[in-house]
Formats: C-alpha cells, sequence, structure tokens
C-alpha cells in the first residue's frame, strides 16, 4: 500500500497533520496531490505550544512543511477492499490465453 494512495482514500475523512513548526491542524481532506500538499476544510489549527487556537474554513498545507499525518483507521480499511476489488476484477485474468 503507498502512502499516496492511502492519503487519496482518505478524502472526507477526518485528519490530523502536525508540521515541522509543531504546528497541528485538525480537519476533513479535499484532496492532495503527488507533492502531498493537501487541501482541508472545517479546520481547527493549534499554535505548537497549544495555547492559541483558530477555526478555519479551508486552508492549504504545503506537503514539504508536513511532519507527519494521523489518518483513521477507516482509511487503511477503505485501501485493503479497493486492493481486493481490483485484485479479483481486473483484466486480463481468467478466460480463454493467447499464445
Amino acid at each position: 500500500m503507498l502512502p499516496l494512495t492511502l492519503l487519496k482514500s482518505s478524502t472526507t475523512l477526518p485528519l490530523l497533520v502536525e508540521l515541522k513548526s509543531g504546528t497541528t491542524y485538525n480537519g476533513r481532506l479535499i484532496s492532495c496531490d503527488h507533492y502531498m500538499n493537501l487541501n482541508l476544510r472545517e479546520v481547527v489549527c493549534t499554535s505548537s505550544d497549544g495555547s492559541q487556537f483558530w477555526k478555519l474554513n479551508e486552508c492549504y498545507i504545503r506537503g514539504s512543511s508536513i511532519k507527519y499525518l494521523r489518518l483513521p483507521e477507516e482509511a487503511v480499511e477503505n485501501v485493503k477492499e479497493e486492493e481486493k476489488r481490483e485484485s479479483h476484477g481486473g483484466r486480463g485474468y481468467g478466460g480463454r490465453r493467447r499464445g
């Protein structure tokens, strides 16, 4: 399971992002790209020392500033289900073979 596959399957799920600076963002993932840049919605931002909080409707986080991500267990289960479906329903398996 690739990290970006896991992240893309987490769209609309709650997500915690900690930046290298220590600031944390809790929100719902809207989208991500192959640089791991994230768009979050309904975000609560917490300062690195935990003394200040901000509520944001939407925010953009640059992938190179991310220290770690915390995804719900549901995201891992979604990817496993997708992988099972793809392995059983892919093209070129079964039937008559040429050659």
